[in-house]
Parts: C-alpha cells; structure tokens; sequence
C-alpha cells in the first residue's frame, strides 16, 4: 500500500499562522480507513497547541479535531465501515487498547501509551513523524477511533459534536443531571452553546454566564432560563449557593471563585476549558466554606462520543455553525480569540 496524498493548512511555528501544505499520511492498514474529509470545526484548543501553549511541537502540523467526511477505503479486516458511510474523528486516533481505561471505554485516560491525539502526537507509521489533523482533505484512522454519522446527520453539523459536543455532554452525564436540575454554564462559545442545548434537551433549567452581552439573545435562543451578563464578581453574588451543577468552558485563566461560590454545598463544578500550560488560580479558602467539589474533564470515550452523536441526531440538537473557506482560516481564529464567533466556525475542506 502506498501513502496516502494530503494537502491541509498548517502551522509552521508558534506565530500561529497557517499556509497551504503538502504532506502525505500512512498507508491504509488493515485495521484503517480512509475519509474524505467534508467539513472540519475549529476548536480553541488547535489555536493553543499550534501557538505552543501547552507545551512544544513539532512543526509543520495541521491542526483539527471535529472531523466529518465520508469513507473512501477500508482495510480487510475493518467491519464496522464500508465505502460510503458517514465517518467522523475526533480529539484521539489511537491507545493501548490493553489496559483497564481502554477496555471500559475511557481511551482518553489510557493508562499506559496514553491517548494518541489526533495532531501532534508522535506516531511512527506517519511520515511526517506526528499525527496531523482535520485542516486537510482526508485522514487514516483505526476504525476503533472513527465514529459513525448517522444518515440523518448532515456532516457539517456533527463535526463540532466530536468535540465540543462530547467534551459538555461526558460530564454533564457524569453528575447525573436530571430534569429540573439547575445547570450553571460558565463561557457560551462553541463548547458553552453546546452545554447550553444539551442541557435543555435533558430538562434542566440552565442559567448561563457570559461576559458578552451581544449574546444575550442567542443564548435565551438556545433555551437558557437566565442569561447573566457578568461585568464583575458582583454580578454572581445573588447566584450563591442556587445552582445543583456548573460547567465552565471558558479557555483561559479568569478568578473562578466567585463562580464556584454559585454552587450549593457538596455540588460540583466542572472546567473543561484549558488555560494557557493549565494554570488556574483557586482561593482555597473558598473552598472550604462554600464545600462545592473542584474537578476538570477532558472529552470522553469512544463509545460515550457515539452516543452523543445518536443522541444529537435523535433529537435533532445541532451546533451553531458558519461555514468557510480554507483561505478564511486564520481570520477565524482571531475571532474565536476575541469572542467574535458565533458559535463554531467549520471549514468546508473542498476549499482546500
């Protein structure tokens, strides 16, 4: 077998400006398959790796990690893919397969290789030396880490869904959340709205924070009860103690206690956004009084990504999207940094 052809748009050092690039990917094996990329999300997360800032990389690397296309080739011994089908990637492509977290499902914390992410992780099949991602027009990927679309999913919606919708969805199943709970969302950006619409599907009432008073509508459009605009920690002091659960999806260091204050005693609040090298500042004495359980959560498995994915699907629950065109790519990603989205922006990779 013969590597794969690619082109994409990567970065080329931490300036975090990306450019037209050639690469090839590993041959199909007989465990892969190969798709046709159609549409690929932009996630903060590609602008914080490609800028090194959590950690070195290597470069040239094409970011991209909501993933949508359609299969193209299959290796011999793949069975859950055939030529046609709707197939999605997202944040990993790889893992052990062996160990406890692998085998029940949690390859996101596999406990010896660790996860393989779908850019920038060191892979000897690939030519390159580290995987590359979704800014392209194709992918290899064990078919173990590829998710089925249903057909009644359009591509362009369920690529956001590969990660910003399982990285909202895993916890706010993991708290149990239940209908009539009160779901704080803290940042209402691609992973915020998402939070918001799943949430609201479950039943929940969902009171949301943003410093953007622009999307005050947008939000109540998704379903929140309350929009709160939050100009300083004044504005939270009458949310004290009322809210079962919070979510913050905010991906930088901002003073999160008065937003933890907001949770009842023994609650939990949960942060998934990821700051610059993960550092965030906790007032311990906080903690102590206000008894509300700290923890953070990074996406989901495999399977708990399919059944967010059937789920949206089911009840028809689809990001909020603007396509464009590869050349636009880095003028969107001045505006996810500005919160200029609205809410995700989605590459349509025939522009490649």
């Amino acid at each position: 077998m013969k590597n794969i052809v690619s082109k994409g748009y990567a970065g080329k050092d931490e300036e975090g400006k990306l450019a037209l690039w050639n690469f090839e990917r590993r041959a199909v094996g007989d465990n892969d398959i190969l798709i046709e990329i159609k549409f690929s999300g932009i996630c903060h997360s590609d602008i914080h790796t490609i800028k090194g800032h959590w950690g070195k990389q290597q470069y040239p690397q094409v970011p991209g990690h909501e993933i949508a296309g359609i299969v193209t080739a299959i290796g011999k011994n793949v069975t859950q893919f055939k030529i046609g089908d709707k197939a999605g990637v997202g944040c990993m492509v790889n893992s052990c397969m062996q160990c406890e977290s692998c085998k029940n499902g949690e390859e996101h914390h596999c406990e010896t290789t660790g996860m393989t992410g779908t850019y920038g992780s060191p892979e000897k099949l690939s030519p390159t030396g580290i995987t590359q991602g979704g800014y392209s027009n194709n992918i290899v990927v064990t078919e173990h880490f590829a998710i089925k679309i249903p057909k009644n999913m359009d591509l362009e919606f369920a690529a956001p869904l590969l990660c910003a919708g399982i990285t909202t969805y895993s916890p706010l199943m993991k708290v149990k959340m239940k209908k009539g709970d009160k779901i704080g969302v803290v940042g209402i950006g691609g992973l915020g709205h998402m939070a918001v619409k799943l949430a609201v599907s479950k039943g929940a009432e969902v009171y949301a924070f943003t410093t953007s008073p622009s999307k005050v509508n947008d939000i109540k459009g998704f379903g929140a009860k309350e929009v709160i605009v939050v100009n300083s920690a004044e504005d939270l002091k009458p949310w004290k103690g009322k809210l079962d659960f919070m979510i913050s999806t905010v991906p930088y260091a901002y003073e999160m206690s008065s937003y933890i204050d907001c949770v009842k005693p023994y609650g939990f609040f949960t942060q998934v956004g990821q700051p610059i090298n993960g550092e965030l500042m906790i007032n311990n004495f906080n903690m102590i009084f206000n008894r509300v359980n700290f923890n953070a959560s990074l996406i989901g498995g495999i399977p708990e990504t399919q059944e967010v994915m059937d789920y949206c699907a089911e009840h028809k629950i689809y990001p909020q999207i603007e396509i464009i065109k590869a050349e636009e790519i880095n003028d969107a990603w001045k505006k996810v940094v500005n919160k200029e989205a609205r809410y995700r922006y989605v590459i349509d990779a025939a522009t490649f």
